[in-house]
């Protein structure tokens, strides 16, 4: 019942922020990989809740995501991929869709005609090689105006990246723990050595994030199988993964 109430709870704080477009946009993004995790960990036999969202109205997203609960042990790292890329991976399958049909909605303009206070956004390299093949070079003075379904897929993109981060409980843990085993906290130094270079050189907003890194720590509980490696094809789709992270990431989403 709690899930239902945060759910709807979350639609409205999403609609708050940009509209019923927006809102059901993300909330298909954000519920199709929450679910993607819910299916896989069920096929494992791994116990895990239904996704709990997080509403935030005050925040530039609606919302703060959603979380589910793992209740049971990975029982070996093929378990463990699969379900850290289930989720990732059902998302981007919608995500990438909703960002074209979005860019197709939305509006080319001329800056000097824009009477509304607007808050630039940072673009990753991936959602900034979708304008270009879709817009093109924008002559100087002209910039687009994001149709809200075409936000909902920025965030969602946004939200993916963070989540495959090579870190701790993030999906991109599960899947860094389930390449490297025991040698996954040089992955974790290296992460937190890009984040806190970003911080000093490029936006100390990432800091708050550096803190919740610290606070929680990097540990990773193994599988009960810690032994028996990926195959080559999970290996190979980790490595994408990862790739992809690093493509989706946006080191500065709101230019203020």
């Amino acid at each position: 019942m709690l899930n239902l109430i945060l759910f709807i709870l979350t639609i409205v704080s999403c609609f708050f922020v940009g509209g019923i477009w927006y809102a059901l946009s993300l909330l298909t993004i954000l519920l199709t990989h929450e679910l993607g995790h819910f299916f896989v960990s069920r096929s494992y036999g791994v116990e895990v809740t239904l996704p709990f969202f997080i509403p935030f109205p005050l925040s530039p997203f609606g919302t703060l995501g959603a979380v589910i609960k793992m209740k049971g042990i990975m029982p070996d790292r093929k378990a463990l991929f699969d379900i850290g890329i289930a989720g990732p991976l059902a998302g981007v399958i919608l995500t990438i869709p909703i960002i074209i049909i979005g860019l197709k909605l939305s509006e080319v303009v001329v800056l000097s005609d824009i009477e509304e206070p607007v808050i630039p956004l940072g673009s990753s390299i991936l959602f900034s090689f979708i304008e270009k093949i879709m817009f093109g070079n924008l002559p100087e003075g002209q910039d687009i105006i994001l149709h809200p379904i075409a936000y909902a897929g920025w965030v969602g993109l946004f939200v993916t990246a963070l989540n495959l981060l090579p870190l701790g409980q993030l999906d991109g843990g599960h899947i860094i723990y389930s390449l490297l085993g025991k040698k996954t906290k040089i992955a974790y130094y290296v992460t937190l050595g890009i984040l806190s270079l970003i911080c000093i050189f490029i936006n100390p907003s990432w800091t708050l994030l550096l803190i919740l890194l610290l606070i929680f720590g990097f540990h990773h509980p193994p599988p009960l199988d810690d032994i028996t490696p990926l195959d080559k094809r999970r290996k190979v789709l980790g490595i994408c993964a990862l790739i992809f992270c690093v493509l989706s990431f946006t080191p500065v989403p709101f230019q203020i």
